[in-house]
């Protein structure tokens, strides 16, 4: 009985030292099976108090009182499968004649309470049938990325949900997107997590950098062009149209447009071009956007035009030329100037991490999801990488990207350097790899010495 009882202790010992130090390894060992059980053995009487059951159907009722039986219980949804996962488990329902989706949702924290969860979302998979994940325990306090994720073309895992699943930036699905967030929010180390996510696919990286590339330049060597300035920015940009129109005439001239051919094989963008004549698709990342839209003489703003224009002109018709891009930035809104709205109109997922201000926050979730904009402003300072992504459906997600060092991005850029293409159109700005041989002189040094 002793040598129970210490065993006993010991192992309630380990569970709270988990659970307290590696929360993940706790629930893996011990919380997922507490929660099943938990869940199991309380469901019917959770669903009865927050009020997702339904009366039971008439016919069982007047057979009920012909048999002289007890009056039939109010039925909850039924449990079509229950499923353990790294982070929580994952509960599907068939929803009962009556119920809907929106119940669900609306419950969703007074099921946390009573399933002693840390989170629980849902999302409806088909018609009467809602998927409710439940997570154990806070999964973005400390981001780890499962070890095995989906690949595909164009799709690249950037951060961890709140409800334990990947997020996923999918270009073929949304091909343009804005990110925000004020400084040390972490929205550098979001970027990087996309660069490493991108290097070893055949894609061409273009980058915008104007803070003379402290960002973007030390990555360099997976890059196919490079800009630094606005004024190199303007000159890049104008390439890319050209090349957006250079694709074009390609794809038209390979419609195959004729009786013969089958719906499915007329080419309507590169993705319907044969392997070998698809061009290389491109990933245009504007570090910050706000350096490309100010100015303070006639000519700069001249050049802003010119480059706000062929921005919205990418954004509007790139897609199908296989461009697309990725607009960073501190600050976004109606005062950088005409043109800036049309832009955030084609930039169909949108990621804020914390911000300054709300009005920021407006320009990116007000028009898609207004619920999220609150979210985006509650974001503490203490949490850097934190970050709300939506989309145009609606639908929004916190996330948090895991900590990708720069020494960590710039190995992995080099890893993957002999899969930079060159591409004709860029070449004049193909970012020069070589050790600088200028010596700056030190901020210390006297105008004598120096």
């Amino acid at each position: 009985m002793t040598a129970f009882t210490v065993a006993l202790v010991l192992v309630v010992a380990a569970a709270g030292l988990l659970r307290w130090r590696r929360p993940a390894w706790y629930w893996l060992a011990f919380g997922v099976t507490l929660a099943a059980l938990r869940v199991l053995v309380r469901y019917r009487s959770v669903m009865d108090a927050c009020g997702l059951t339904v009366p039971p159907a008439r016919w069982w009722l007047s057979l009920a009182r012909a048999t002289n039986r007890p009056i039939p219980e109010p039925r909850p949804p039924r449990i079509r499968r229950l499923r353990p996962t790294r982070t929580g488990l994952v509960l599907r329902l068939k929803l009962r004649p009556g119920q809907d989706v929106f119940d669900i949702a609306a419950a969703s924290d007074r099921l946390r309470h009573s399933f002693s969860m840390f989170g629980v979302t849902s999302r409806e998979v088909r018609s009467g049938v809602v998927e409710v994940r439940m997570t154990g325990y806070d999964v973005l306090k400390r981001v780890q990325m499962p070890a095995e994720t989906e690949t595909r073309a164009m799709r690249v895992p950037v951060a961890l949900r709140e409800d334990g699943s990947v997020h996923y930036r999918d270009y073929r699905a949304i091909p343009h997107a804005l990110t925000l967030g004020a400084t040390e929010s972490g929205k550098s180390v979001y970027q990087r997590n996309l660069v490493a996510g991108l290097a070893p696919l055949d894609v061409a990286l273009v980058g915008i950098d104007c803070k003379q590339g402290v960002e973007l330049f030390p990555l360099a060597r997976r890059f196919s062009a490079l800009a630094d300035s606005p004024d190199t920015a303007a000159e890049l940009l104008d390439a890319l149209v050209a090349r957006m129109a250079d694709v074009y005439r390609l794809i038209r001239t390979q419609q195959r447009i004729t009786v013969d051919v089958p719906d499915a094989e007329i080419a309507a963008d590169i993705w319907d071009l044969p392997d070998e004549l698809r061009p290389t698709p491109v990933v245009v990342l504007v570090d910050e956007v706000a350096e490309l839209a100010l100015y303070a003489t006639k000519e700069e703003e001249r050049r802003r035009d010119r480059i706000i224009t062929d921005l919205v002109r990418l954004a509007q018709l790139g897609r199908a030329a296989g461009i697309y891009l990725e607009i960073c930035g501190q600050r976004f809104g109606s005062e950088l100037g005409k043109g800036i709205t049309m832009l955030r109109a084609q930039l169909t997922g949108r990621t804020a991490h914390r911000l300054n201000d709300e009005t920021s926050a407006n320009m990116a979730f007000g028009d898609i999801a207004p619920d999220a904009v609150l979210a985006a402003i509650q974001i503490p300072a203490e949490l850097r990488g934190l970050a709300i992504a939506g989309d145009a459906s609606g639908g929004w997600h916190r996330i948090r990207a895991p900590h990708t060092s720069l020494r960590q991005a710039v190995n992995l850029c080099n890893r993957y350097a002999g899969r930079t293409p060159d591409l004709p159109e860029l070449a004049p700005f193909r970012p020069t790899t070589g050790t600088a041989t200028e010596r700056v002189p030190s901020a210390k040094a006297s105008p004598a010495t120096a």
